[in-house]
């Protein structure tokens, strides 16, 4: 098959486990994600995501394709960390679109790709080269109450380890997918007591296998992705979920990444 690339044209689409409406939502994709075409089968495009190499299945309506050029231009700018991001198309329709978001050929207030171009109605997020952890913090706390979603990327919807790689993404850290990628990032902090705002906890199941990552907001709190995006307290054993009456997650390791 021809070499294809593609960009996502709506706000949020899902990628899905196999080529089927009921097959499970592995990830999203938000507006301007850059993806390769591994294969057609259509409706359904078997497609690598550009930014952390995901892969999975989506409608093919749900994509733009662009030029190897566009592709391999990363995004300068993204959609910030609020609720009314609007962009106005030439035909006057709008877009809203979730924080974290990128704004491919984003200049003088305008983004697009191909011949399509959009008004951007808001200030862009420029990316960070010099991340703090008080940055992480409020970034992190943006999304507090978001329900949890599995495969969710967005503040009315997302998932543990999609959580944390929003609010990294936006603060200009690349961090990989899924809670298990994660954990193989960062440098080790020895000691929870040592453990500092935007560090990275890490927990696994009865097997040993990472199922969950929060963001540490001091030695002692945690915000992190279940059933809703919360703050619950930490120490040696894990999460303290004070609802349940019991610890919900063991800790395993905490990286950190700045």
């Amino acid at each position: 098959m021809e070499q294809t690339f593609a960009i996502c044209r709506v706000a949020v689409a899902p990628l899905r486990a196999s080529s089927s409406d009921k097959a499970e939502i592995s990830t999203q994709l938000l507006f301007g994600d850059r993806v390769e075409v591994i294969e057609k089968a259509e409706p359904w495009w078997f497609v690598h995501s550009a930014y952390d190499g995901y892969e999975g299945w989506i409608d093919f309506k749900q994509l733009a394709e662009i030029t190897s050029e566009e592709y391999h231009q990363p995004a300068t700018a993204l959609v910030p960390a609020a609720v009314s991001n609007q962009l106005i198309c030439a035909d006057g329709s709008k877009y809203y679109l979730a924080a974290s978001s990128s704004l491919p050929a984003y200049a003088d207030g305008y983004c697009g790709f191909g011949k399509e171009k959009f008004q951007v109605m808001f200030q862009a997020h420029e990316i960070l080269t010099t991340p703090s952890a008080s940055v992480l913090t409020e970034l992190a706390l943006f999304f507090q109450n978001a329900p949890y979603l599995w495969g969710g990327r967005t503040v009315f919807g997302i998932d543990c380890s999609g959580y944390v790689q929003a609010v990294f993404k936006l603060a200009g850290i690349k961090i990989y997918r899924d809670a298990s990628q994660q954990a193989e990032q960062g440098k080790i902090v020895n000691f929870l007591p040592e453990a500092q705002a935007g560090d990275l906890a890490f927990f696994d199941n009865k097997d040993g296998k990472i199922i969950h990552v929060g963001m540490m907001l001091n030695a002692n709190q945690i915000i992190h992705a279940s059933g809703k995006v919360r703050i619950d307290s930490i120490d040696d054993q894990g999460i303290y979920n004070p609802e349940l009456g019991r610890y919900s997650h063991q800790l395993r390791i905490i990286k950190r990444f700045m």
